[in-house]
């Protein structure tokens, strides 16, 4: 698992520097962490977190951000409860999801975000 700062964060995500509309750098969904070391929540979500980016290796990127280290990231995306799960398609818009989610409420966001568009698109073709 990646850890971003606002440099890195700027390759492989969004360059707000040069982009004001939202421009996806990235080649393959991603999932960003947003938390803090002293946040219980966020280190309860860990586990979960390590089992989606091993289930999901090659299809999905999975980044983390301290939201301590990394403030102005954070408040870019207007964080003011950890954790909070950014899924960003390939295409479209990111979508935020707060607190602790489930193995299955991953599984449906991962499938509803990132791949049910991808499929209807094809199959519109």
């Amino acid at each position: 698992m990646e850890y971003l700062t606002q440099e890195t964060f700027k390759q492989k995500i969004f360059n707000f520097d040069e982009n004001e509309e939202w421009k996806f750098e990235g080649e393959k969904p991603a999932i960003i962490d947003f938390y803090a070391d002293w946040c219980g929540p966020c280190k309860q979500l860990e586990p979960t977190l390590e089992q989606v980016e091993h289930e999901y290796q090659g299809q999905v990127d999975v980044f983390k951000i301290d939201t301590e280290q990394q403030q102005e990231l954070a408040g870019a995306f207007g964080i003011k409860s950890i954790p909070a799960i950014l899924f960003i398609p390939v295409s479209g818009q990111p979508q935020m999801v707060n607190g602790v989610i489930d193995k299955s409420s991953f599984d449906n966001a991962i499938n509803d975000i990132f791949f049910s568009n991808a499929t209807s698109e094809s199959e519109s073709e």
